[in-house]
């Protein structure tokens, strides 16, 4: 039977031409890793064809010992990677090689700088793939076809990676895909059998199908074409006693399932025999992050594999969004081998195993931040803010993951977020009963606001949130180890219990302040008559020492920061209108307090009020009127 060609040339996707330029540019230093990648894809490949013939067998088209095979011609100069896995129909190659469907792709290559160390390590954390091919490749040849279709349903790509690739129909045989790079002058090294065999050993021995190389020629013996001998090992790694696997292999393995160039941080291997739950779990922490962590659509999850047979990647039902970035794989014999996505939404042992999967991730972080500190930052620096999400999600674990975040305070006041609620608790003033912490846009308005004064002068500790995530992870943790989390800028402020005072003291002290609210009483009730609508309440304030004014929310009212955050992030939200807290010592309000002309009393009325919203790091509604305001009493 003829084949219809339909020969086309088409051009790159203008993502994947960046990347090819950026691939074949940086990663020169590590240029084994093509084959890594390559293998990688093909393993991937059969094991996506063991799942999808678990339906239907005839995709194995009477052949179902899937196999990688890796081979080289030193005259013609290329390097084959064939495998016998799931192949791809002529779309699948369009999309697969000629697009990049991943989302952020556009950020993630605005984020590249030109050094090539730094771009080379943004590269590993999108993950390149094929395109690998590239590195030591001037032209790659690709030759397909997808199981379950016919002889004629062959595609052949090709490419110089310069822009465009061409795709025809082809005749081919055998169901999988055929790799073969032709290579650049003067990368002849790979053109070597050790070679070869030492780049599969270092990185791809634990894939567990094999990978087959033509045997060796000796002396004695000349391989035939039709030979071929295992490589790897075979076997997965997961499987094996951990007292027999190296760190080099666990390292190997990571690098395998993340396609990250890089080492893991850290990893944890389990095995659970006996009762309902029967499973093997391989996880790990990676060292960075990657580039579209907080992208919250993007995919996530573990390699479930049911009875050793890989079933999907990327399954989310056993990592809750705050771990998102855990990578690792599930090996089980409490599921079906038909499980499907579907399926695995109602199955009643995923919240098990989902359980105990959380469980050794937070035991792996509290062992890390109590073992290997220096880690554990490494840590907090890259996935800190994602963490954070964890008490709004995972009510159950909330305390656990409380105790593993870390904070900024005006013990250190550095913006380096070091310090653990156990060790704020620690510094707690004799008679503390609450956690103090104040949200704010950045570290420096945490830092310099008006709340703390009170604070500060009494030497009482307190949290500096600056995250935009704060403000919705301390609504979702009220309390810690029995001490309540207290906002420094909501309701009013009472030290009583902090603060030691004889009862001469406190009696005096109670003295004053009657006596402050009544020489200011009339001047509070004018403030309120001319800020009227802007403000809930005008009151005497007992945080501040050395400001004139601030603004405050009732314990019970959402605070101003969380107001701005939600508004910046489109939703409507109910006004709360603050409550405006004056200095009576300070020289301002005595000022205020001392004028007679009604007209420069509001004028320094609505100046102290608009100076207490921007220490807030909030935005005036009329900055020119602002301006025009200070110029003007500047003048008197």
């Amino acid at each position: 039977m003829s084949i219809n060609a339909r020969q086309e040339t088409l051009s790159f996707q203008t993502e994947v031409k960046q990347l090819l330029n950026i691939v074949i540019h940086s990663l020169y230093s590590n240029k084994e890793i093509f084959l890594r990648e390559l293998v990688s894809n093909a393993s991937d490949a059969a094991d996506k064809l063991r799942f999808e013939a678990l339906s239907d067998p005839a995709l194995y088209e009477a052949d179902s010992n899937l196999k990688i095979q890796v081979s080289f011609d030193a005259k013609a100069k290329t390097i084959t990677i064939n495998d016998n896995g799931i192949g791809m129909s002529r779309d699948e190659v369009v999309e697969n090689l000629g697009t990049i469907a991943k989302s952020g792709t556009r950020e993630f290559l605005s984020r590249l700088t030109g050094d090539q160390k730094k771009d080379a390590h943004l590269i590993g954390q999108f993950g390149v793939g094929f395109y690998s091919a590239f590195i030591i490749a001037d032209k790659v040849t690709v030759q397909t076809r997808r199981a379950g279709l016919t002889a004629q349903h062959g595609v052949r790509w090709e490419s110089n990676g310069e822009g465009e690739y061409s795709i025809a129909n082809i005749e081919k045989a055998t169901r999988g895909t055929e790799v073969t790079l032709h290579l650049k002058e003067g990368e002849d090294e790979f053109l070597n059998d050790w070679r070869l065999r030492s780049i599969i050993t270092k990185y791809s021995d634990h894939i567990s199908l094999p990978i087959q190389m033509h045997p060796l020629e000796t002396a004695d013996k000349k391989p035939a074409a039709t030979e071929w001998e295992a490589v790897n090992k075979a076997t997965a790694l997961w499987t094996l006693p951990k007292s027999s696997i190296t760190d080099e292999q666990y390292k190997e393995q990571y690098k395998h399932i993340a396609h990250d160039f890089e080492d893991p941080l850290v990893w944890a291997h389990n095995q659970v025999e006996g009762g309902s739950l029967d499973y093997i779990s391989l996880l790990y922490i990676p060292a960075h992050a990657p580039f579209d962590l907080f992208q919250r659509e993007r995919s996530h999850g573990l390699k479930l594999y049911v009875q050793r047979v890989f079933i999907m990647d990327q399954v989310q039902q056993f990592m809750p969004m705050y771990l998102r970035f855990v990578r690792g794989i599930l090996d089980t014999n409490a599921l079906p081998l038909n499980i499907s996505r579907e399926i695995l939404q109602d199955n009643p042992v995923i919240p098990k195993l989902r359980g105990a999967l959380v469980k050794r991730v937070l035991d792996m972080l509290d062992k890390l931040a109590k073992d290997e500190p220096e880690k554990y930052a490494k840590f907090w620096e890259q996935f800190g803010k994602v963490l954070k999400e964890g008490p709004a999600e995972d009510f159950a674990n909330r305390a656990r993951i409380a105790k593993l975040i870390r904070f900024s305070s005006t013990h250190t006041d550095v913006p380096l977020q070091t310090i653990s609620l156990d060790d704020y608790i620690t510094r707690m003033k004799p008679g503390q009963k609450k956690i103090y912490y104040i949200t704010a846009e950045s570290f420096n308005a945490a830092k310099s606001s008006p709340h703390l004064e009170i604070f500060r002068k009494n030497n009482i500790e307190v949290l500096l949130l600056s995250d935009q995530i704060d403000e919705w992870f301390v609504a979702h943790l009220s309390e810690y180890e029995g001490k309540g989390l207290q906002s420094v800028a909501k309701g009013d402020v009472n030290l009583d219990e902090i603060v030691v005072e004889t009862p001469s003291q406190k009696e005096e002290q109670k003295k004053q302040e009657e006596q402050v609210k009544t020489e200011f009483d009339t001047v509070i009730k004018k403030i309120k008559t001319i800020l009227n609508d802007q403000v809930k309440e005008v009151r005497i304030s007992h945080r501040l020492t050395s400001s004139p004014s601030c603004l405050v929310t009732d314990d019970q009212d959402m605070g101003l920061q969380l107001q701005r955050l939600l508004k910046a992030a489109g939703q409507s939200v109910a006004e709360v209108k603050p409550i405006f807290e004056l200095n009576p010592t300070h020289p301002l309000v005595i000022k205020l307090k001392a004028l007679s002309n009604e007209e420069d009393f509001k004028e320094w009325t609505q100046l102290l009020f608009d100076q207490a919203i921007l220490s807030e790091g909030a935005q005036l509604k009329d900055p020119a009127a602002f301006v025009q305001r200070v110029n003007k009493l500047l003048l008197k």
